[in-house]
């Protein structure tokens, strides 16, 4: 998309991204929250984010419509993790297949090595997440394992998978 911005978030941000993911929640089995998140749980999420000098990138259009949101959350709370991230990667539905998720992914990695992030690791659910999969094996993302039937949604089993990236 040429007409594509891609920046760090904003607090302005947090409500497009709030609806985003709710779509996500309430409509798919690609992550395995269950109930909405509130304004208040982005806002929070923001600022941790932010305290762990972790990028958090949103992409909009030049009129400002706001179509998706990359953003790197700490692996694990023990201090010798801290080079290791788990990312997420969500489109407004209205921009699935334009090519915005890997102008976001993209940048979003050279964000991390500019932060001296070393790996980041994918957890991407089993079923209807084959996008996400593919997407994040184009940009070098590598199989590290697989756990099976370890969520249960909308009466669906559910397991992940393990992509990991060196960067």
């Amino acid at each position: 998309m040429s007409d594509l911005r891609i920046r760090p978030v904003s607090d302005a941000d947090l409500p497009a991204i709030r609806d985003i993911y709710n779509h996500y929640v309430r409509s798919s089995t690609v992550t395995f929250d269950e109930a909405d998140s509130t304004l208040a749980d982005w806002e929070g999420k923001g600022a941790r984010i932010a305290a762990a000098g972790i990028p958090f990138l949103v992409a909009e259009t030049e009129e400002g419509e706001l179509l998706g949101y990359a953003l790197g959350q700490p692996w694990s709370p023990k201090s010798a993790y801290r080079v290791t991230i788990e990312n997420s990667i969500y489109l407004a539905p209205s921009a699935a297949g334009r090519g915005v998720g890997w102008a976001l992914l993209a940048v979003f990695l050279d964000r991390c090595r500019d932060a001296g992030l070393r790996q980041v690791i994918a957890v991407i659910a089993d079923r209807g997440a084959e996008a996400s999969i593919g997407l994040h094996r184009k940009a070098g993302f590598v199989d590290a394992g697989r756990l099976v039937e370890v969520g249960e949604k909308f009466g669906e089993r559910l397991g992940v998978h393990f992509l990991q990236k060196s960067l």
